[in-house]
């Protein structure tokens, strides 16, 4: 346990990175994801998405094969995997996941699955975690979680990871030179969120799905937009390339654009590594998603 999923991550790229090692990191990917591995003196290794924004096994297969089971430094040593996604809220199929741990024993490479969105699904979409699919896959799995999504608990920094006893002692001893613990109090915070009722969970996932599909249709009315539609977590990510001109050149320019012009907050695709795009969040009321997505179409239109 650590004082958010943040720091568990970090931790674990201590724990394996050394200099020039990789990280394989799927695109479109939590920008922190990158900036931990740099931190670390690793070299984040980005995987290209398809038209449906998961990664292209091709290319997973190929950097894991030329990478992969080497021995020193410059091998890759991990990839992540974050389904239900943060920044386009896809989800990947069970038999997604199972190539993709297919692919990581035959190169002997370690997964961590950061499942921190995995009560927010949609459709009829399913939830499925990597190192449940196997007993080999299991150990070599590091599996994310936290309380900050599931239980609106973003504030009481709790992430917790759970993986091979060997792997979590080595953490432990690079956490006990950091910040030792998280707070006692949201500790036993976490608890009364996980052991407690869960019915809270179940309709704040309802809410979630009724504004998931109300900004989906909304935006992609708009001419210009092409978007994905969402199956998991609480963004869309639709592409804004359409609207590059010689004043917008890129998603940067296009949300500073909206910020000023419609005083809407976005986030551009170029933190997440997908530069034609931009992430709009609907963990938010449904009459400011509906003013938002307002002020998005009259700027459009302008």
């Amino acid at each position: 346990m650590g004082n958010g999923a943040k720091q568990v991550l970090d931790d674990i790229m201590r724990v394996f990175i050394n200099p020039s090692d990789r990280v394989i990191i799927p695109k479109p990917f939590w920008v922190s994801y990158s900036q931990q591995v740099i931190l670390s003196e690793g070299i984040p290794e980005f995987i290209d998405f398809d038209a449906d924004l998961k990664l292209k096994m091709d290319q997973l297969g190929f950097i894991a094969e030329k990478y992969g089971n080497v021995k020193g430094d410059g091998s890759a040593k991990l990839l992540i995997l974050n389904s239900p996604s943060n920044p386009t809220g896809i989800v990947y199929s069970r038999e997604d996941i199972a190539q993709i741990g297919e692919i990581c024993l035959k190169n002997g490479i370690y997964i961590i699955s950061d499942e921190v969105y995995e009560k927010f699904l949609y459709g009829g979409s399913k939830h499925y975690s990597i190192a449940e699919l196997s007993d080999e896959l299991k150990e070599i799995t590091i599996t994310i979680n936290a309380v900050s999504k599931t239980y609106a608990m973003t504030g009481w920094r709790i992430g917790y990871c759970a993986a091979d006893k060997d792997i979590i002692k080595q953490m432990t001893k690079v956490q006990d030179q950091s910040t030792s613990n998280p707070c006692t109090i949201a500790q036993w915070a976490a608890i009364e969120a996980l052991e407690g009722n869960q019915e809270s969970v179940e309709v704040m996932r309802q809410e979630y799905e009724k504004r998931r599909d109300y900004i989906y249709k909304r935006i992609t009315a708009i001419k210009g937009f092409d978007c994905v539609l969402p199956e998991g977590a609480f963004y869309v990510f639709p592409k804004v390339k359409n609207f590059y001109n010689g004043k917008i050149k890129n998603s940067f320019d296009f949300a500073g654009e909206l910020l000023t012009e419609a005083n809407v907050a976005v986030v551009p695709g170029t933190a997440f590594g997908a530069d034609d795009y931009i992430r709009i969040s609907y963990a938010t009321s449904m009459e400011k998603i509906k003013e938002g997505i307002d002020r998005i179409e009259n700027f459009i239109r302008r």
